[in-house]
């Protein structure tokens, strides 16, 4: 991002980094963050808006776990926009670079990382949905119904929540001058595990069962959208976390204009993760753009719900999960 003093660090600190000003990298892409930034909000906020309320009237409709964890993800994501996009990168960068006390940037450094986990780790619950609905579709019958979903993903959500305080800790690394300590390489270390290593095993394996198990039939649509979310986020992710590594052991972003490229672009790149789900749903599923189109059209929605997936639908509704 652009590389702006902030005029509330301590005076020993500014005194440490004037001496350092003519060793900082410059962000060579000028004002395109910012502008990227927000088009990217002033599109994802309101197309994962709607997403949330196409989504909400599927769950209610149907009465299935699947909408619950796609309405979580959703949620996460919009938590991200807010926090990582609106206040994190536009305005601490663009608007507040000079009167952010220290603290209140801590804080917002965890709260950013709390969201981007949020976001992440909302997906994983769906996947194990998806293994147990393909690989163990009598259990899945017994075990996967709205209620239960809903204190998944509560339990999940709040976890992942709780994850970002250590982040208080976190260093500026577009800010801080020095080496990363042991402080720091312990939480780029934890925060690679958790937003990407832990969570991309997980769809590795889980996915790869999936496909085996499907190598013979058709690949559901349901199957289609997962294996669409989770690889999008495999690739957008996937530079960001090696150019951290890379400032930990290579080169630092404060001092190599190239590194501070490098992580310019990755974190662009990685948020647009947040706002194209609403597009693969769009791509993959009938249901989904019809609730889209009743939702953008004013549309009511339908007052005769389903019964609860647990308890109403048929043995016979088997088969549907597993091409699904």
């Amino acid at each position: 991002m652009i590389t702006w003093h902030n005029g509330t660090v301590p005076s020993h600190q500014e005194e440490e980094e004037s001496a350092d000003e003519y060793q900082r990298s410059e962000c060579v892409l000028g004002y395109i963050p910012v502008i990227y930034y927000s088009i990217l909000l002033c599109v994802g906020v309101p197309v994962n808006i709607l997403t949330l309320v196409a989504l909400s009237r599927l769950a209610a409709r149907t009465q299935k776990a699947l909408y619950v964890y796609l309405l979580a993800l959703t949620g996460s994501d919009i938590l991200s926009q807010l926090f990582i996009i609106f206040v994190g990168f536009l305005l601490e960068t663009a608007v507040f670079h000079r009167d952010v006390p220290v603290v209140l940037l801590r804080s917002v450094s965890a709260l950013e990382f709390a969201a981007n986990h949020a976001s992440i780790w909302a997906t994983v619950p769906l996947t194990v949905d998806r293994y147990v609905a393909l690989c163990h579709p009598l259990l899945h019958r017994q075990i996967s119904y709205p209620a239960r979903a809903r204190r998944i993903i509560t339990v999940v959500l709040t976890l992942a929540l709780a994850s970002g305080v250590p982040f208080f800790w976190w260093s500026d690394v577009w800010r801080v001058s020095s080496p990363p300590n042991t402080l720091d390489s312990t939480l780029i270390w934890v925060h690679v595990t958790i937003i990407y290593f832990l969570p991309c095993s997980i769809f590795l394996v889980l996915n790869s069962l999936i496909i085996l198990r499907l190598r013979r039939r058709r690949l559901g649509k349901t199957t289609a959208m997962l294996l669409a979310i989770t690889s999008v986020f495999t690739v957008l992710w996937a530079p960001r976390t090696a150019v951290v590594i890379y400032h930990l052991y290579v080169s630092s972003v404060h001092r190599d204009w190239s590194v501070h490229l490098a992580y310019d672009l990755a974190n662009m790149l990685a948020m647009l993760n947040t706002a194209v789900n609403f597009f693969l749903y769009c791509f993959v599923s009938k249901p989904f753009r019809g609730a889209v189109r009743d939702v953008l059209l004013l549309k009511g929605a339908p007052l005769n719900a389903k019964r609860s997936h647990r308890d109403a639908t048929p043995l016979s509704a088997l088969s549907a999960d597993i091409t699904a």
